[in-house]
């Protein structure tokens, strides 16, 4: 059953995630970026693809590659957060650098895929984006706040569609 999510997903992205709402989304990272130290990445896919999905490759793993690939490590802080949002799956990840995994409770992460997920299942994906992206901006204000200099926005502030 998987694999035939994943074979006849296509498409599913941009019904869901226009440019306005793109646009929307990344003016939220934006926004919320000037308050901390960190970066935020929003990464929407909306399958494996068939070979994938049959071997059993997860979203976790998935994500943690799309963390690599975006280089949401490569940060002056060690501070990305990668928000990914699988279709097929309906699977959500974040995935945190070491900077800011250290300070912050998993179940604090958990609590965002849950509000990501929630709109989801109730057929807001746009708006459980920006719920994910506002509850990702206060964490990062919360535990690492920006000083009395404007933060550098290092990496994209646009969601990627994969």
């Amino acid at each position: 059953m998987r694999a035939l999510r994943h074979a006849f997903g296509l498409g599913r992205v941009r019904r869901h995630f226009p440019p306005a709402t793109l646009d929307a989304i990344q003016h939220a990272i934006a926004a919320g970026e000037a308050r901390h130290r960190g970066e935020i990445v929003f990464a929407v896919e909306a399958t494996l693809g068939i070979a994938a999905a049959w071997r059993g490759r997860s979203a976790r793993e998935r994500a943690r590659e799309v963390f690599a690939q975006l280089r949401v490590w490569d940060t002056e802080y060690n501070s990305g957060v990668l928000i990914y949002l699988l279709l097929a799956d309906r699977a959500i990840e974040i995935v945190a650098d070491r900077g800011i995994a250290a300070r912050v409770d998993g179940a604090q992460w958990q609590g965002v895929c849950e509000l990501l997920r929630e709109h989801c299942r109730r057929g807001d994906p746009a708006g459980g984006a920006l719920a994910a992206v506002d509850a990702v901006n206060a964490i990062l204000a919360r535990y690492l706040p920006a000083g009395a200099a404007p933060a550098r926005d290092e990496l994209p502030d646009r969601p990627v569609l994969l």
